[in-house]
């Protein structure tokens, strides 16, 4: 499970009405921020969507995310389709540490924290813009009957994964509503937000795998 939130490039020789735009973006995306920063810990239920039209797939997952921005601490679950969905597979990260779960192969693979620009932290995803992103202003659109402001990111890198981001966020609470990531092979990733829940009551021990609580799973360090 890979988590891609980082190729269009916008020049800076842009007319005028396209940089009134880019303030706009901007004024938009630091209200989003400031409004993210004064919480704790964050717990929001998200869809999760993957296309891929080389490979002829189209799969939808539900998730978790729990996220401790200011200690870089997060979980993400995603859960297994049907009628009683259960856990597939977990991201979860102290900050120093990080776990991926795998529950079909029983197996969990450790790896030492990534610090480089590639890798995204989903505690920080939204507050992404602020580093390494042009952004656009599109207008507005409605989105599950929500107004929604439209805003594209790219990434000031051209080398990146990622070319464009779309994010749409619901204009009177000011917080993301869906994220459309597109990807230089041809793939988009779709994550809407169900649920949100800020200053989420947890303890630290959610955001480190419990070896004990998984019988038999096998531990692959790759630190």
């Amino acid at each position: 499970m890979k988590y891609v939130i980082y190729t269009l490039i916008f020049l800076s020789a842009a007319n005028t009405a396209f940089a009134q735009k880019d303030v706009q973006a901007k004024q938009i995306l630091s209200q989003v921020s400031s409004k993210y920063k004064t919480y704790d810990v964050i717990k929001t239920n998200f869809v999760y969507t993957l296309e891929s039209p080389q490979a002829n797939v189209k799969e939808t997952q539900s998730g978790t995310l729990i996220a401790k921005a200011k200690t870089n601490k997060f979980k993400v679950t995603l859960y297994t389709n049907g009628k009683t969905p259960a856990v597939a597979q977990e991201l979860i990260s102290d900050g120093k540490q990080q776990w991926t779960y795998l529950k079909k192969d029983n197996e969990v693979q450790l790896n030492t924290v990534s610090n480089s620009d590639d890798a995204l932290n989903p505690a920080h995803i939204f507050t992404i813009y602020e580093k390494g992103f042009k952004y656009t202003y599109f207008g507005e659109e409605k989105k599950g009957g929500i107004a929604c402001q439209v805003i594209d990111m790219t990434p000031t890198d051209a080398k990146k994964s990622i070319f464009k981001v779309r994010l749409y966020i619901d204009k009177a609470k000011k917080q993301i509503y869906s994220a459309l990531i597109f990807d230089k092979n041809g793939n988009k990733y779709t994550y809407t937000m169900q649920t949100f829940m800020p200053n989420f009551k947890t303890t630290d021990a959610v955001f480190a795998f419990d070896v004990k609580s998984h019988p038999g799973v096998e531990v692959v360090d790759l630190r």
